[in-house]
């Protein structure tokens, strides 16, 4: 007899799926997006991304570090929402300074808000896949829904929550796709041409976002040995990838063809002869000049981040930190401060909701735990969806080994993939969980624990939520704050302490 039907809300149970998904859209909305557009003041990398949004709202040629799409998204947001009468401030640089207090943020940062936002349905659904319960997959969802570090940085006009966005979106395709019950051929070519696409839109968006390309041996493996899935998933997932890498970096193209000569290398930074021809022809927007300009766009990127400097953990104002670190939240980086007329400070803080973190490390510790006692200690009893732990225990690995061999320094919120992966882990753990020790954890029991720990998650996104969303903290609460030395909290008024060296002084 399936247990399924025992479960209280299980998924076959559409009244509950609507129900508990509008929980989390909502909740998400007032954490992810609800203001928004608060403060309407510039942090971190915001002058970066906001000169090449207008650049395309202006027709102008560039080149930049990371590949088209976020940008793209912060320019239709701009062009959308028409917050400010003017898009031609920072054209002629790089780097958007002097932002004046008229200009409007609300346009740019909207995609990465909305985004942000409903990344958090996307992984209700992830959980809801393995689970069959929505009311647990709902309290799952906190430890995304309710962590300070990622609503923070997502809510400015950055890439990331792009990124995160597509990739959790082609791992939803990729649990349906790869789900060997599956047998329509009609619903299998869609899937798999649904899987390439939401894969090209997050290469679009970061370099990084490469990881994924780890989802495809792990969807061939499960369809071995039906080689007519495996041939029809790899054709319709390549020209789901090629339709999304092709019109996100031709869009890019064909909206720039205007040289500005005070920018890098007078207007033309990296291009060829042969770009530079192109464009003095005005042939950008052909797709026949396609491989020349992605050559040297790809060049250029590639060129950018050898010039990056290292992580040097001896400048006093270093916010770079090891990636071995990252999962404890270390270190925390300070975005934007300004001082209050009563002697308090508002605060942007890339600060992690320590609950939230902690939920995730303990699923990527107990997930190894997991498979290596099924290698070590063979056992009749099999782990639900034990290929899936495998598979994001391995993406997750692959991430951090991989970010620790580059030279260049890197930040904390180039956790926020991996962190990812640590969630499904933890829900995975959390599903295998059938006992502690000789109390039995049915499912009714396992809800009540999962409230519990949900109310704590978002106890402690209260405590932070100063850090979060601007609003005014005296130096004695953020002093309470900052209990975690590899964190290096540390208050405007407040001497810093490095929790991992001690800089040398030098002799006067």
């Amino acid at each position: 007899m399936s247990t399924d039907k025992k479960r209280p809300g299980a998924s076959g149970d559409r009244a509950s799926i609507a129900l508990y998904l509008s929980f989390v859209l909502l909740t998400s909305f007032f954490t992810y997006f609800y203001r928004y557009n608060f403060p309407q003041a510039v942090f971190w990398d915001e002058p970066y991304h906001i000169a090449s949004a207008e650049k395309y709202l202006s027709g102008v040629y560039f080149m930049e570090q990371h590949p088209p799409l976020g940008k793209l998204l912060l320019a239709a947001g701009e062009k959308i929402v028409n917050a400010n009468p003017k898009d031609d401030h920072f054209i002629k640089t790089d780097y958007g300074t002097n932002f004046d207090a008229s200009f409007s943020f609300t346009g740019h940062r909207l995609f990465p808000s909305l985004l942000a936002w409903l990344t958090a349905p996307i992984l209700f659904l992830i959980f809801l896949f393995f689970t069959k319960n929505p009311a647990l997959s709902a309290l799952l969802s906190f430890v995304y829904i309710f962590d300070n570090a990622e609503i923070m940085h997502n809510r400015g006009a950055m890439v990331d929550s792009p990124l995160t966005f597509f990739g959790m979106l082609q791992i939803l395709f990729f649990l349906y796709v790869e789900n060997p019950k599956q047998k329509k051929t009609w619903l299998h070519l869609l899937l798999s041409f649904m899987f390439g696409l939401s894969f090209g839109l997050a290469i679009c968006t970061k370099v990084v976002g490469l990881i994924f390309i780890l989802l495809v041996p792990a969807a061939v493996f499960r369809m071995y040995p039906d080689w007519k899935k495996i041939v029809l998933f790899c054709v319709m997932s390549f020209v789901g990838f090629m339709v999304a890498f092709v019109a996100v970096w031709q869009t890019h193209f064909a909206l720039g063809s205007r040289i500005v000569p005070e920018l890098n290398n007078e207007g033309y930074y990296q291009a060829s002869d042969e770009y530079k021809e192109i464009l003095r022809k005005g042939t950008n927007g052909s797709l026949l000049s396609f491989p020349v300009m992605i050559r040297d766009s790809l060049k250029y990127i590639t060129f950018y981040n050898r010039g990056v400097p290292r992580l040097d953990l001896c400048k006093p104002d270093e916010n770079g930190s090891p990636a071995y670190f990252w999962p404890l939240g270390a270190r925390s980086i300070n975005y934007r401060w300004e001082k209050t007329t009563d002697g308090a400070f508002r605060y942007l803080y890339l600060q992690s909701n320590p609950v939230s973190w902690m939920c995730g490390l303990l699923g990527v510790i107990l997930s190894a735990f997991f498979l290596l006692s099924r290698v070590l200690l063979p056992s009749d009893k099999k782990l639900k969806n034990g290929y899936l732990m495998l598979v994001f225990f391995g993406m997750y690995a692959s991430y951090m080994i991989a970010i620790v061999q580059l030279d260049r320094v890197m930040y904390l919120y180039h956790y926020f993939i991996p962190l990812l992966f640590s969630f499904i882990l933890f829900g995975l753990v959390v599903d295998n969980i059938d006992n502690i020790g000789r109390w039995r954890v049915f499912e009714n029991r396992k809800i009540v624990l999962m409230t519990v720990l949900g109310l704590v998650i978002f106890a402690s996104f209260q405590f932070y939520r100063p850090f979060t969303y601007y609003e005014p903290i005296r130096d004695a609460a953020f002093r309470w704050r900052a209990f975690f030395p590899l964190w290096e909290l540390t208050c405007v008024d407040c001497q810093k302490v490095s929790g991992l060296v001690v800089p040398v002084q030098k002799n006067q």
